[in-house]
């Protein structure tokens, strides 16, 4: 018996194939993620650059001259020796109060002690000689031409002798004043030469920074103005200080003029220490303030409903980090801090508030 097996079709449907229909997708995806990217790009662009905004403030605005000096003690002097020499003996007393024509330091003095040993020597000499003639003289034996010589060959040597005795006293240094022993240089068996400081002899209040100021700020600086100080020994501290002289005359080669800056007794400050001064020439309280950075070429962008508007001010004292301004904003508006190259006037911009450091 024939068996036969029968097969079903599957039905003839219109469409694409599966492979057709996977590319199709594909592409709907790319497009969508296309025209997504396109929204966000507009709408990122449409919100502007970011920029970092300040609040205008009120405060104290200070004008300022920079300087730079060294803390030196009011009442201080120095001992250098006259003569070359080799130290022989020091007195080893930094930081000991010493009284004037105290012995610091003796040099070699055997060749100069030498020296007026010989010169007794041949006055004793010269002496006798003298007393010769003046004998001769009496008895009418020796020429007057040769007694005067003998009186002024002894005379001579008499004062070679003073000459070198005030020498020898060249070879000990001595306190110039009663104080402190503030530094001490120089060590047994060093060769020093005339001008050489070997010791700085002071007191140790009061003090003062002395410090050098450009020729042209020097006409914004007057005697009783305050000063705030900087050192890098106190590191975030800043120190009080005032004007108490100023220097005439200038140093045509620096540009500068000395001034120097009183400094009360309890300073911190140590003799020799560098200081950074901003002397206060100008000071007013309760003024409109803005970043320096915000102001260029008396401008500053205003931003207002998150639109960058230029404003004209007007600008009194300029201070290091703020501005006081006389017209043209108000107090708790924003403006751009700093004002960069990418603002332009009218544009939308995406503002972040900065908290701006204390005037």
């Amino acid at each position: 018996m024939d068996m036969h097996v029968a097969t079903i079709e599957p039905p003839v449907t219109g469409g694409s194939p599966p492979g057709n229909r996977r590319r199709l997708s594909w592409k709907l995806a790319v497009a969508v993620l296309i025209v997504a990217g396109a929204i966000a790009i507009a709408w990122w662009l449409l919100r502007g650059p970011a920029i970092t905004v300040a609040r205008v403030t009120r405060g104290a605005a200070a004008e300022i001259v920079y300087a730079t000096g060294s803390v030196e003690p009011e009442t201080w002097s120095r001992s250098t020796p006259l003569v070359r020499g080799r130290i022989i003996e020091r007195c080893r007393c930094e930081g000991k109060a010493v009284k004037r024509g105290d012995v610091l330091a003796r040099l070699d003095d055997r060749e100069a002690t030498a020296t007026l040993n010989d010169l007794h020597a041949l006055a004793e000499f010269q002496q006798r000689e003298f007393d010769r003639q003046s004998q001769l003289l009496s008895r009418g034996v020796a020429s007057s031409q040769a007694f005067q010589k003998a009186e002024t060959d002894l005379a001579r040597i008499k004062a070679q002798i003073a000459a070198q005795a005030q020498r020898l006293e060249y070879y000990r240094l001595v306190s110039p004043m009663d104080g402190i022993v503030l530094k001490e240089d120089g060590e047994v068996g060093d060769m020093v030469e005339p001008g050489t400081i070997l010791y700085r002899i002071g007191l140790e209040k009061p003090l003062w920074v002395v410090a050098d100021v450009n020729e042209e700020d020097i006409p914004r600086v007057k005697v009783g103005q305050n000063a705030l100080l900087r050192t890098d020994a106190f590191a975030g501290q800043v120190l009080p200080g005032a004007v108490k002289q100023i220097t005439p005359a200038g140093d045509p080669l620096s540009k500068t003029f000395r001034v120097r800056i009183s400094l009360p007794d309890d300073t911190p400050l140590r003799v020799g220490m560098s200081v950074e001064a901003n002397i206060i020439s100008r000071e007013k309280l309760d003024v409109l303030l803005v970043p320096a950075n915000a102001v260029v070429r008396n401008n500053l962008f205003a931003i207002e409903d998150n639109y960058a508007r230029l404003r004209k001010v007007e600008i009194g004292i300029r201070g290091t980090g703020f501005v006081e301004i006389l017209h043209g904003v108000s107090e708790g508006e924003w403006v751009a801090s700093p004002a960069t190259a990418n603002i332009k006037n009218g544009f939308r911009v995406r503002a972040i508030p900065v908290e701006a450091p204390a005037p």
